[in-house]
């Protein structure tokens, strides 16, 4: 399948299960979102594990472009991106979406911006591409105001990108449910 998104909670398995789907691609473009947590070594840890787990002939990018990256025409090597939800907080981030007031005064409209730009992006990639992103619509209703904006705006960001995928997978426990599977005829595969 040409693009496939997985979704899952945290530490359901879902980035394994996106790598397992390209361990047969010697050459994979690995897109982290994570950005640099200087001073948060159990973050450290995690980047190490993730990496260690990964074969070596793979590429890393550290990026937020993931426009940029799923248009990009020159690489052929099929793309992972890890993860939206991260990819995300950095929009918001960039917004300050995280204040109400600038919520209020723009920042909604600049972190929907954003995200259609994105899914329009993942539609028009002629790239494999895998990508990973949170459910966090099923947990608890998140305290604060900010909380509750970022897991809206991941639930409609996940939306729209299930909405212009080939396949889209629930990871759960490390079960994988197939949500959306389309092939044959006016569908891409890989």
């Amino acid at each position: 399948m040409a693009r496939t998104l997985i979704l899952g909670g945290a530490r359901s398995g879902k980035s394994t299960r996106a790598e397992q789907l390209l361990l047969d691609h010697p050459d994979v473009c690995y897109v982290a979102t994570s950005g640099n947590r200087d001073g948060d070594g159990e973050w450290a840890q995690r980047v190490a594990l993730h990496r260690e787990r990964r074969p070596a002939s793979w590429r890393t990018v550290e990026t937020c472009d993931l426009p940029a990256v799923l248009a990009d025409r020159s690489d052929s090597a099929p793309v992972l991106i890890d993860c939206l939800a991260l990819w995300l907080t950095a929009a918001m981030d960039e917004a300050d979406a995280w204040d109400d007031r600038a919520w209020a005064a723009g920042a909604e409209q600049a972190v929907q911006a954003r995200c259609a730009e994105l899914a329009e992006a993942w539609r028009l990639t002629e790239r494999q591409v895998v990508a990973v992103s949170n459910e966090v619509g099923m947990g608890v209703v998140p305290g604060t105001a900010a909380g509750r904006r970022f897991r809206d705006a991941l639930g409609r960001l996940n939306m729209a990108m299930a909405q212009e995928s080939d396949r889209v997978l629930l990871v759960v426990a490390g079960q994988v449910l197939a949500i959306k599977e389309l092939a044959g005829p006016g569908h891409r595969t890989a």
